[in-house]
């Protein structure tokens, strides 16, 4: 599915935790396009975002923060990772929202050596890979997510345990990869390595 213009396109996912952020932005730093679906999901349930109308409609004002105007992100949660009804639902609005503004922003990237989709769920919606040329998979052990969020966000473990309880298993995870950058070291240095080996592979190398 790459093109000329775009070259490779690179389905990246990650667990929680897992540092599929920092990955992305080293791909970057060497001179990839960056498509962020959580960036899109975040603008679209934003004040005035093309997503609440339809959630207002289906979850009621409850799903609205009435401080900004945007999505009530806590309640929402809660809602979804407690009621699997109600998140099949969030996911049937927001799903085809974002899956329409990726394919705008790919089309609207310069051209680059490659274009990174930055998709946390990419093996649970069953729909990306087909999409993408190559899935690159962060990957950590479960502890090591679990710290790590703990100790940038000030959840509980247990808030973290049940946000990934909601995400691909590790194995499934690592199975749907073309490749799997292991960030269980936590060391800038490493992971920079990672990256520069896989984009000698696979980009300099095409």
């Amino acid at each position: 599915m790459g093109s000329d213009r775009t070259g490779l396109r690179i389905g990246l996912t990650g667990g929680i935790g897992s540092g599929k952020s920092t990955v992305a932005a080293l791909l970057v730093g060497r001179g990839a396009a960056l498509v962020d679906t959580d960036a899109i999901a975040r603008t679209l349930t934003a004040p005035g975002g093309a997503a609440l109308p339809a959630l207002l409609a289906q979850f009621g004002p409850d799903c609205i923060d009435s401080a900004h105007g945007g999505l009530a992100r806590a309640w929402m949660r809660d809602k979804a990772f407690s009621d699997p009804a109600a998140r099949r639902q969030l996911e049937a609005i927001l799903h085809p929202l974002i899956r329409d503004e990726t394919e705008k922003l790919a089309t609207a990237t310069p051209a680059a050596p490659c274009v990174v989709f930055d998709i946390p769920l990419l093996v649970e919606s069953g729909r990306w890979r087909d999409r993408v040329d190559r899935v690159l998979a962060v990957d950590c052990p479960e502890e090591v997510q679990i710290e790590r969020v703990v100790r940038r966000s000030q959840w509980t473990p247990d808030e973290v345990r049940r946000v990934m309880a909601q995400q691909a298993p590790r194995l499934l995870r690592r199975a749907a990869a073309d490749a799997v950058i292991d960030n269980r070291r936590d060391t800038f240095d490493a992971l920079q390595a990672a990256v520069d080996a896989l984009w000698r592979h696979w980009i300099d190398g095409r």
